[in-house]
């Protein structure tokens, strides 16, 4: 009996050294938890309205901005990374404070407001109503490895009472010193508001 205790305790100081190696082994390669990014992404309108602008509006004459559509890719508070026409990635530590899509639709309001000086509501609110509404896709909103650039493509669509759905592609490209969150947040900031600019341009002339 104590022959084969000594062999149970034997058989147990083995076991426990590889438990704990195993453990420690584990433990470089699972994480527990998520720690928060050094910072957040957003996006900053260049043209904005000043403070305590004013604006009244009819339904006929007011404007209406529905978020935009994106693919799974970008339905993310990340920034995805092309790395070759197949494959994707995310950029390290580059986290939005909010989905790229919502940052864009308020983007694209602030802008088309500042630059048409037309009143610009949020198309999914049912308590205002208008007859000039602008719906959209955003195909790309991201960092492409192979051109060292970021890229934002959005896909507008314009719909009036009474009047043809207007449709138009705008794109902005923007080379980027290094694949980093702020060279690459930067630079989708810029590359958002040149589309946006584009878009009110857009609005304006129609």
């Amino acid at each position: 009996m104590i022959a084969r205790a000594g062999e149970t305790m034997k058989k147990l100081g083995l076991a426990v050294p590889t438990m704990l190696g195993l453990a420690l082994a584990l433990s470089g390669c699972v994480s527990f938890g998520t720690e928060p990014p050094p910072s957040l992404l957003t996006l900053t309108a260049n043209n904005a309205l000043p403070a305590g602008a004013e604006s009244s509006t009819t339904r006929e004459t007011a404007f209406a901005v529905y978020e935009p559509g994106v693919p799974q890719s970008i339905n993310v508070p990340r920034v995805p990374v092309q790395v070759d026409p197949t494959t994707i990635a995310y950029l390290k530590d580059a986290v939005w404070v909010e989905k790229p899509a919502r940052l864009f639709k308020q983007l694209l309001m602030e802008t088309v407001s500042a630059q048409s000086g037309r009143l610009v509501v949020e198309g999914e609110d049912p308590t205002i109503l208008a007859d000039d509404r602008l719906r959209g896709t955003i195909n790309k909103f991201g960092y492409d490895a192979q051109s060292m650039s970021v890229v934002v493509q959005y896909d507008a669509v314009r719909q009036m009472k009474d009047g043809p759905i207007q449709t138009r592609r705008f794109e902005s490209v923007i080379p980027v010193a290094a694949a980093e969150a702020g060279f690459v947040g930067d630079a989708l900031n810029r590359a958002a508001n040149d589309v946006a600019g584009e878009v009110a341009d857009w609005i304006s002339a129609t």
